[in-house]
């Protein structure tokens, strides 16, 4: 999918002697979630706090011997493809790691605040000095001026205070804490390897290093996490609905993943099956753009009964920089990860299947690309309903006039990537494959915009008893 850029990924790990290469194989597995930068922040016997933070994957940030430094049974790693602050900027890399009047922390967020430029603004003139661009040290700055005398409190105090989608960590010398927004924007999961507690982006980093999947952070909830591996749950925030991003079922979310209550896989499969019955034409074969359009074009092919074949090959191995021949190639950066079959593609009537379209200039270099291949006809099919309006929680779409959709008609668009026929995943199509149950619970603000927040309601803590007081209540 072109013009987004991937969310973060964060994971948590508390009670384990090889904390940090428990940490560093999560990132991995969530590595599809941001390719920019990766950092792991451990914590020691002794409370001290260290860290280790590179551009790229993690793979290539990160030697056995740097995971050796990383000392201690608790630590909180994160992967960057930016939503707030400037990319190649090494201070805006995370965890953040941050002293207080309560000792030192650590911090790892995935989502965007949407009153942080406010925030920011306010802190500045009491004197706050900020060292990055990301909204997270917003919310760092928010916990180190707290009066509150317990550092729970001051979590409860800035959740108060900040807008928007956050799914974040929080790392102290004997507590990790995990938290997620009272819309549950972002998906948290927890999950246990023995006597030892783990919270990731989602379930793929939990089956990596054999942790077994326990149950989602709730949207609102604060899990604080002790040393034991004992479990405490705090709810001090109520939300007038729960939000959960379309797109991380759409597009962010790995396949093999369990979020928001559902396999991604299935949901995607789903989709596919309903644009198909909404949208088919005749055609020879179906194919896919890789790789989030895969598990949609195998249910659009078994829904209509065509044989589903692999059109584009895709390059796994390209790395964020290359050298490009000083002789101008056209199209050259979809070749370079996109390559057509000929075999499936000549002389036949091609249904392609893709999970969106933002901006539109991928999809106009694949069509060319495949008909330069020898397809007859090209019928490209969206696994998405049209993206009209930006993003603000999490997301990185781009400002709305560069939306092809919010610009153009589908016979407009249909012209202008040049395919025989398009057609999008309807609103009701998508609600249909995200299930009754359930698709009341997505926020669908790119499609519509009507965002959760635009309503205007406040969200305000309730009385703050950490033991479990009225509007804040403890499990175990």
């Amino acid at each position: 999918m072109a013009g987004f850029r991937e969310e973060c990924g964060v994971v948590g790990v508390m009670g384990d002697p090889e904390a940090a290469k428990l940490i560093y194989l999560g990132l991995y597995a969530l590595q599809h979630r941001g390719q920019e930068a990766a950092g792991i922040v451990t914590i020691n016997e002794t409370g001290a706090l260290q860290g280790h933070k590179a551009f790229g994957l993690v793979g290539d940030g990160f030697t056995a011997d740097i995971l050796s430094r990383l000392e201690g049974r608790s630590g909180i790693g994160h992967n960057r493809y930016s939503t707030t602050g400037a990319s190649r900027m090494v201070e805006n890399i995370q965890p953040f790691s941050f002293k207080t009047s309560l000792g030192s922390v650590a911090i790892a967020h995935n989502g965007n605040l949407t009153n942080a430029d406010q925030i920011r603004v306010e802190l500045e003139s009491q004197g706050s000095i900020f060292q990055s661009t990301s909204d997270t040290e917003v919310f760092m700055h928010l916990l180190a001026k707290s009066t509150q005398a317990q550092l729970l409190d001051r979590i409860v105090e800035v959740m108060g205070k900040v807008r928007g989608a956050y799914s974040l960590v929080l790392l102290t010398k004997d507590r990790l804490f995990a938290l997620r927004d009272p819309y549950g924007f972002r998906p948290l999961v927890l999950g246990r390897r023995g006597d030892c507690v783990v919270v990731a982006s989602e379930t793929c980093a939990l089956e990596l290093i054999d942790a077994e999947f326990e149950r989602e952070i709730a949207p609102g909830e604060i899990v604080e996490i002790f040393s034991d591996g004992f479990i405490r749950s705090y709810y001090p925030v109520q939300s007038p609905r729960k939000a959960f991003c379309s797109f991380e079922p759409i597009y962010f979310a790995r396949p093999d993943s369990q979020i928001f209550g559902e396999e991604i896989y299935s949901l995607r499969k789903r989709m596919g099956e309903c644009l198909a019955r909404e949208s088919h034409v005749d055609a020879d074969v179906v194919i896919a753009v890789p790789d989030s359009g895969v598990p949609m074009a195998l249910g659009y092919a078994a829904e209509v009964k065509l044989p589903m074949e692999l059109g584009l090959v895709r390059n796994h191995y390209v790395g964020r920089t290359f050298i490009e021949p000083s002789q101008s190639i056209r199209d050259f950066g979809v070749k370079l990860k996109l390559n057509p079959v000929g075999s499936t593609l000549r002389g036949k009537r091609v249904i392609v299947v893709d999970d969106s379209l933002v901006r539109g200039t991928t999809s106009v270099k694949i069509l060319r690309m495949l008909r330069k291949a020898g397809a007859k006809e090209i019928h490209l099919r969206l696994g998405s309903p049209p993206i009209t309006h930006s993003c603000y929680f999490g997301v990185d779409t781009p400002e709305r006039g560069q939306l092809l959709a919010a610009q153009q008609t589908v016979e407009q668009i249909r012209d202008f990537i040049g395919a025989d026929t398009l057609a999008f995943l309807s609103p009701e199509g998508l609600r249909q494959a995200l299930g009754a149950s359930n698709a009341g619970n997505y926020c669908y603000g790119c499609f519509s915009g009507d965002y959760p927040e635009a309503t205007g309601q406040k969200i305000s803590p309730q009385p703050t008893d950490r033991l479990g007081g009225p509007g804040l209540k403890a499990g175990f």
